[in-house]
């Protein structure tokens, strides 16, 4: 079993800054890629940003630039820095974990941004 907690969400104005971590635990050996997905009401869920084990990123257009996502190995920690939030950021933010070939998924974190 893997267990995935979320936290750092909350209601914050257009311009402000949020950040979100995630900690994994449980049977995580060969825990690899860790990242973050959002779903906004009424859309599908989309990807946020991920990270390899090595600290290689991905980021969505639609964050870059604005979002930083980070981990901390030693810790089993991902985190998503996200500055100059815009109304559209608004969603539902869920961890995400790839451990030997499964992925896993925390329950969400609401991010609500206001204008």
């Amino acid at each position: 079993q893997v267990q995935l907690v979320e936290s750092g969400g909350g209601l914050v104005q257009a311009g402000g800054s949020l950040r979100l971590s995630c900690v994994a635990s449980g049977d995580i050996f060969g825990i690899s890629v860790m990242g973050w997905y959002r779903q906004a009401p009424g859309r599908q869920r989309e990807l946020g940003a991920v990270i390899t084990t090595g600290g290689n990123t991905n980021y969505a257009d639609s964050v870059k630039g604005r979002f930083t996502i980070s981990r901390d190995n030693a810790k089993n920690t991902v985190y998503l820095q996200m500055n100059s939030l815009k109304p559209e950021d608004t969603a539902v933010y869920y961890c995400t974990v790839r451990v030997r070939q499964m992925s896993y998924w925390g329950k969400g974190t609401q991010v609500t941004v206001s204008s």
